[in-house]
């Protein structure tokens, strides 16, 4: 049970090891320390889990309605749904039920409608509706005028994927699994089991699951297989001050195109409303950065949807790469012969369907010769809320009269008191940044972006983060 990010790795061989601490990889982790007998390591090149396509998401607990019929994707989509909604209910994890509008915008995309409807009918999701221009106006007062009528979705949610991620991570941590950061995959190859070469030395396995997002084909290939590309895919977002939030009640989706769910408004669990994203396929598996050209393009398609929303202050604007592969499903697949399962291509349905990736991926690996041995449910834990829509420790009573710490704010914008700070320091997993303590706090992510508080962030950070 442990967490490192700088020196040697333990010499005696894991039963598993997951390359990739992504939202998908920390719940395969936390899947696979339901068995206490396995020994696990989760594997991740950077300083924190959620740091890649995790943290950069539109952060929607999707239904699976426009999912494609009959591929895994949809069916871990429906199974991931109802799990994740369960279990953000017993960990504390901020999902509001807002519900979805795909708003129809011409008569090509009116006539979309009622066969998106009967999609979702096969994918097992029956409560969709269809509304004319006079009810969607009711419900989205401040909709872009022209608008000719949408599909109800009402189960489509917003959620923290932050904590989400940190939530299974914490689980198997605390389960036992071993959380090795800051070490890289640099080689692998098979040696009793298989032998990685990282960036902190060598570790062994007798059995891996490559879940390295958008370096998953890179690590497929140095296993002998060719049997996808990832291109990625850059998602840019603008993300609106909380006095916007006001402008919209749904999940505001365009008609789905093959590039994707294409540019949405939504509210976050935060208090803020989201703007995108773009959809550009690159070729840099770096290429994070935002572009004058992404925002022009936003804030002219923002204009149709909703035209109040550009005269709200954007607090931010951030871009994330989708692992596209050209494939309208996951690219889940097992290797019995090598013990080695590819977890690759999962896209923006990945945060709702983790629970069901994960327990599939279990079911392969045991397949291929893993004895899970008994099952021991992992240790509950209540995750710090950082939605607006649940009582935030600043405004509670009992919790400051017991800790006076939680009363007193560090940042004002996003109302965040030293005692989550301190709390969130010396947490099993701890942010190693000022930005992992932000995706852990929300601090420095308000309106002013630390420009007032940032002084005050980092010495608390400094002063009690872990080596």
């Amino acid at each position: 049970m442990t967490v490192t990010a700088a020196g040697p790795l333990p010499r005696t061989p894991y039963d598993v090891a997951i390359v990739g601490a992504g939202v998908v990889g920390c719940a395969i982790a936390r899947e696979l320390a339901r068995h206490p007998r396995l020994r696990i390591a989760l594997v991740e090149a950077q300083d924190d889990v959620g740091q890649g396509t995790s943290k950069a998401n539109t952060a929607i607990l999707h239904t699976g309605f426009d999912a494609t019929p009959g591929t895994l994707e949809a069916r871990l989509v429906r199974e991931g749904y109802a799990r994740l909604g369960a279990y953000a209910a017993e960990t504390g994890i901020p999902v509001e039920r807002v519900g979805a509008l795909l708003v129809a915008w011409d008569e090509e995309q009116l006539a979309a409608l009622p066969r998106l409807a009967e999609k979702a009918e096969r994918n097992a999701y029956p409560d969709t509706a269809l509304l004319g221009p006079g009810e969607l106006y009711a419900r989205e007062p401040h909709l872009g005028p022209g608008a000719l009528g949408a599909l109800h979705v009402p189960g489509e949610s917003i959620i923290c994927p932050w904590t989400t991620t940190l939530a299974y991570a914490t689980q198997a941590v605390r389960a036992g699994a071993d959380l090795h950061l800051n070490t890289a995959v640099q080689h692998v190859r098979a040696a009793d089991g298989h032998l990685l070469t990282t960036s902190r030395g060598t570790l062994r396995a007798r059995h891996l699951v490559n879940a390295a997002g958008l370096h998953a084909d890179t690590l497929d290939r140095a296993l002998g297989h060719e049997d996808f590309t990832v291109t990625p895919r850059r998602g840019q977002l603008l993300v609106h001050d909380k006095l916007a939030r006001p402008l919209v009640r749904h999940i505001l989706l365009p008609v789905p195109t093959a590039l994707g769910k294409g540019v949405l408004v939504a509210p976050t669990v935060y208090g803020n409303v989201l703007l995108g994203p773009t959809a550009e396929d690159l070729d840099d598996k770096r290429a994070t950065g935002s572009t004058a050209d992404g925002t022009a393009a936003l804030r002219e398609q923002g204009r149709r949807i909703l035209p109040a929303l550009l005269e709200e202050e954007v607090t931010a604007v951030y871009a994330g790469l989708r692992a596209a592969t050209g494939q309208e499903d996951y690219r889940i697949t097992a290797h019995p012969g090598q013990a080695y399962v590819t977890v690759g291509g999962i896209r923006s349905t990945g945060l709702t369907a983790s629970l069901a990736i994960a327990a599939h991926v279990t079911g392969l690996l045991a397949d291929g010769g893993l004895d899970l041995g008994p099952v021991r449910e992992p240790e509950p834990v209540t995750m710090p809320n950082l939605g607006e829509a649940f009582p935030r420790p600043y405004q509670r009573a009992d919790l400051i009269a017991a800790d006076p710490e939680y009363g007193t704010l560090v940042c004002h914008c996003e109302r965040v008191s030293r005692g989550e700070i301190r709390d969130a320091l010396a947490s099993t997993v701890p942010p190693r940044s000022l930005d992992g303590l932000r995706r852990r706090t929300r601090a420095r992510a308000g309106r002013c972006q630390g420009f007032f508080c940032g002084a005050a962030v980092r010495e608390l950070f400094e002063r009690g983060a872990r080596p």
